[in-house]
C-alpha cells in the first residue's frame, strides 16, 4: 500500500537527516582542530519496485558520508619551529608513540599537519602521541637512497642522537697583499707570516702557519715568492710548498701569474684553489685565480691580510631543530652552524579521499586510496614542508550553521510525514462497516 510506503519514506528521511546532523555536529565541534578535514553527507533517492503512471510507491532516501581530505585549510604561523604543515598536496608520515614499545614493524599513519616537540627521549612527538618519521642522515649530512614505495627506511626523528657535534674546517680563503718592494734587489728577504685557524674532525682548534719568503734577486725585481704551509696538528710539518709569480703587465699588474707546486698539492688555476692535507683531512684553500684581484696580490703597499676566512667551528651543543622546505630536519648548535640529521618525506596517494580516517587527524592507506609514494618535499605533486606553521580546520562555521538550520527543517518535515500517515491510518481504522 502506498500509504505504508509513505511511512517508510518518512522514517528514512528522519534517519538521513540524523546522519547529516551527525556530520555537521562533528564539523562544528572540530572547527578549531588543526588539520581537521570536514565531512559531508549526500542524499540519494531510492526507487522501490516498478513505478506506474497511476500510482507512486515511495522509496525514501539513503545517505553517503565523505570526508573531504583533499581540501586544505588555511595555513597559520606559530612560534614553534617544529610546528609543521605541508604547503600543498601530501602528508607527513607518523607513527604512534605506543607502537614504539611493541616488537615488529611500526604502523604508519599520515598527518596533514602537526605540532611536534621533543619528548624526554628526544623524539619529535605531538601532544596526541604521534611521532614524526624520517630518513636518518649519514654523519656527513647526506641522505642515503631509501625505498619510496614503502615505509621500510623511515625511523622516528630523534634529536638527542646529535646532542653534540663538531664542524670541521673544509674551506679556507687566503686573501692578502704582499709588498712588491720585498722582491727587489737589496731587500732584506725576511719572511712574512700569517696564521689561519682551522678546526679538526673532533672540534679541536688547530692552525695553519703560512710563510711567505721573497725571492730577492741580485738586480731588478723577481716578483716571486715562496709560500709554505705548516700544520700545527703535525708538529709544524710543512704540508704544502709553492712558488708564486706575480704579473707586472699594465692590465693585470700585481695579480697572480703562475703558481708552481713544489710538494705535491697542485694548484687549480680555473678555481684558484689548492687542496692541502692536514692531520685530520683535506682543506680546500682559495688563493685567487691568475689575473684576479681577489686572493693573493703583490702591490707596492704593506703586508696586509684582506680576507682570511674559514668555515667550521668548535664542538657545538644542540639548541634546537628546524625543518626546511625540502623536508630536511636541521640540528641548530650554539656555535652557529647547522647540520642535516633527518629528511621527512611527503607521502602521496592517487585518491586522497580514499584514505581511512583515524583518531587525532591521522589517515591510513587503503585499497581505495591506492598505493603510497614518498616524495622529497616540493617534488612531484607534493608541496613544501613549512616550519613555524600549522594548518587550520577546513570547517566553515557559517556554512555549517546554515546546513544545520536546513537539516532541522528537513527533519521536522519528515516527522510531519509520519504524523500525517498516522492520522490517515487512524481515519481508516475509524471507518464503520
Amino acid at each position: 500500500m502506498t500509504i505504508s510506503s509513505s511511512l517508510s519514506a518518512g522514517v528514512s528521511g528522519l534517519n538521513a537527516n540524523a546522519t547529516r546532523l551527525s556530520s555537521i555536529s562533528d564539523n562544528i565541534a572540530n572547527s578549531s582542530t588543526f588539520g581537521y578535514r570536514r565531512s559531508v553527507t549526500d542524499f540519494h533517492s531510492v526507487v522501490v519496485g516498478q513505478q506506474d503512471s497511476w500510482r507512486h510507491i515511495a522509496g525514501g532516501v539513503r545517505t553517503s558520508t565523505l570526508r573531504l581530505i583533499d581540501e586544505q585549510g588555511q595555513l597559520q604561523s606559530s612560534s614553534n619551529a617544529t610546528d609543521i604543515a605541508v604547503g600543498g598536496r601530501g602528508m607527513l608520515p607518523v607513527t604512534s608513540r605506543a607502537a614504539l614499545d611493541q616488537p615488529g614493524t611500526l604502523p604508519l599513519s599520515l598527518m596533514t599537519t602537526g605540532s611536534f616537540r621533543p619528548n624526554a627521549e628526544g623524539l619529535l612527538v605531538t601532544d596526541s602521541g604521534m611521532v614524526l618519521m624520517g630518513w636518518p642522515a649519514d654523519p656527513d649530512g647526506t641522505i642515503p637512497q631509501q625505498p619510496r614505495d614503502s615505509a621500510a627506511g623511515l625511523q622516528p626523528v630523534d634529536v638527542t642522537r646529535n646532542q653534540y657535534a663538531g664542524n670541521p674546517t673544509t674551506e679556507v680563503t687566503l686573501g692578502l697583499n704582499l709588498p712588491a718592494g720585498e722582491t727587489r734587489a737589496g731587500a732584506s728577504g725576511d719572511p712574512l707570516e700569517v696564521s689561519v685557524e682551522y678546526f679538526d674532525t673532533i672540534g679541536g682548534s688547530q692552525a695553519l702557519q703560512v710563510v711567505f719568503t721573497p725571492n730577492v734577486p741580485g738586480a731588478g725585481a723577481s716578483n716571486s715568492w715562496r709560500m709554505t704551509i705548516a700544520d700545527s696538528a703535525q708538529g709544524g710539518t710543512v704540508i704544502a710548498d709553492y712558488t708564486l709569480n706575480f704579473d707586472t703587465a699594465a692590465a693585470q699588474g700585481g695579480t697572480l701569474d703562475t703558481v708552481v707546486d713544489n710538494l705535491g698539492a697542485p694548484y687549480d688555476p680555473a678555481t684558484g684553489t689548492v687542496v692541502i692535507t692536514t692531520a685530520t683531512g683535506d682543506i680546500e684553500m682559495s688563493i685567487g685565480r691568475p689575473g684576479d684581484l681577489e686572493g693573493l696580490t703583490q702591490l707596492a703597499s704593506t703586508f696586509a691580510p684582506t680576507a682570511l676566512e674559514s668555515n667550521g667551528s668548535a664542538v657545538g651543543i644542540l639548541t634546537g631543530v628546524e625543518i626546511d622546505p625540502d623536508g630536511i630536519v636541521n640540528a641548530i648548535y650554539d656555535t652557529g652552524f647547522s647540520r642535516p640529521i633527518y629528511q621527512v618525506p611527503v607521502a602521496d596517494v592517487p585518491n586522497v579521499n580514499g584514505l581511512a580516517s583515524e583518531d587525532n587527524q591521522t589517515y591510513r592507506v587503503t585499497n581505495e586510496s591506492g598505493p603510497m609514494y614518498l616524495w622529497n618535499a616540493g617534488n612531484g605533486p607534493t608541496g613544501e614542508t613549512m616550519g613555524y606553521t600549522r594548518e587550520a580546520s577546513t570547517t566553515d562555521v557559517a556554512r555549517e550553521l546554515t546546513n544545520l538550520i536546513e537539516t532541522q527543517r528537513a527533519y521536522s518535515s519528515n516527522a510531519k510525514i509520519i504524523q500525517t500517515v498516522d492520522e490517515m491510518l487512524q481515519e481508516t481504522t475509524n471507518l464503520k462497516r
